[in-house]
């Protein structure tokens, strides 16, 4: 074809973008991070583990045994359900936490937000519902609105999910699935008490609806007894997808997540992972296992808690003397979050811009809400400063406060 002719040719337009990449917005978290991350902001916009206490070395050591056992292999492709010595070390944890757990009822995921993507892909139609806390976790809104779901939210109090509430929204809307954060609830903190995972068990078993727990905070107790998982109780056992995380308590660095979950919705999520990722990076999981065989993971998760602890309850000290009257928050008993709500009337999205002209982030609460937002609510982390900073980055938001808008 001349040169001439070529240069003459009409270009269409691409083909559109298929309908959920348009509608499904980012994460206005992520957005916010960015825009803190400049030196000399005190961040509590991050649900971020403190870098400084991760165990480099010990890692550094369990990434050397890795290649010194085999590097053929801890450079090869793996098995989708994942390498056996991570599947076994994730049993045997879950099994000493009160749920009895084969090598086999286990995949390692790339991070516990796959293990979502891969529920979602293997149980939800466009158009079916499924039903959340509220507020609830940003990410699994996203993963929900791109496989077509419709997101109902299910009516909470301090506690978390009302039990009647939920058999109301079960009998009502018909729901494929009720996803929840039981223990130290993002963005809330909160956690369900035993008496209504019992129930919501029952639910689920007695009007047919697959449970989804995500559990990625439950290792970070500062103080009360633990809550055993909603898997453990009756009726839950054949209906309970249960996601774990090693970001919170080793590194999110290592993207190392599993699931555990009925044999059929299992081999459902396998499927899914083949077409996403093939498996989970083979030298991740090998080191993984290496470190959970030679160290001793709980001894350091309790290094953890002993640092968050301080820091929780130097927030906690600093709110009451900045926040307005009338501003309400919680006490959480462990996790990274603090939810506070300001009085009627107030809006934290407005709040923020403020804050970070005083060197001081948090994230609005608007984004985790399914349906009408509280603009009056924000969520405060507190894991990635020490407790002096924390209580400096508190007294930065009481002055932002103050020039927002006085103590009201």
């Amino acid at each position: 074809m001349p040169a001439e002719a070529a240069l003459s040719v009409v270009l269409s337009p691409q083909p559109a973008f298929a309908a959920r990449a348009n509608s499904v917005g980012g994460s206005s978290v992520r957005e916010i991070l960015a825009l803190t991350a400049r030196p000399g902001i005190i961040s509590f916009a991050g649900g971020l583990p403190a870098p400084e206490l991760f165990d480099t070395e010990g890692l550094r050591i369990a990434y050397d045994a890795a290649f010194t056992a085999s590097a053929r292999r801890a450079l090869q492709y793996s098995t989708t359900e994942g390498v056996p010595e991570l599947r076994a070390a994730i049993a045997q944890r879950a099994t000493a936490r009160g749920l009895a757990t084969e090598v086999d009822d286990v995949i390692v995921t790339s991070g516990s937000q796959q293990a979502l993507t891969l529920i979602a892909s293997a149980l939800i139609e466009p158009g079916d519902v499924v039903l959340v806390e509220n507020p609830t976790y940003l990410a699994a809104l996203q993963c929900f609105a791109l496989a077509g779901a419709r997101v109902v939210a299910v009516p909470c109090d301090e506690e978390g999910i009302i039990p009647e509430a939920l058999a109301e929204a079960v009998v009502r809307e018909r729901p494929k699935l009720l996803y929840t954060i039981p223990t130290f609830q993002n963005p809330t903190g909160r956690t369900l008490p035993g008496v209504r995972r019992a129930e919501v068990a029952r639910t689920a078993a007695r009007l047919g609806l697959w449970l989804v727990e995500d559990d990625p905070y439950g290792d970070l107790r500062y103080e009360g007894a633990e809550v055993p998982w909603l898997a453990t109780h009756p009726g839950a056992e054949d209906r309970t997808a249960l996601l774990g995380s090693f970001s919170k308590i080793m590194a999110p660095g290592l993207r190392l997540g599993w699931l555990r979950a009925p044999a059929a919705l299992r081999r459902a999520a396998v499927i899914a992972k083949q077409a996403a990722d093939l498996h989970t990076s083979t030298v991740d999981q090998l080191a993984a296992a290496h470190y959970l065989a030679a160290s001793d993971l709980d001894a350091h998760v309790d290094t953890v808690r002993a640092a968050y602890r301080p820091r929780r309850d130097a927030l906690l000290a600093g709110l009451s003397d900045v926040l307005p009257a009338g501003s309400a928050w919680n006490r959480p008993e462990g996790g990274m979050f603090v939810w506070a709500r300001l009085p009627e009337g107030h809006d934290a999205t407005a709040l923020l811009k403020t804050a970070i002209a005083h060197e001081v982030a948090f994230v609005p609460g608007s984004p985790f809400f399914t349906g009408t937002p509280d603009p009056r609510t924000l969520r405060l982390s507190f894991t990635t400063h020490t407790p002096q900073e924390i209580s400096q980055g508190v007294a930065r938001l009481g002055a932002a406060l103050t020039e927002h808008g006085g103590r009201w």
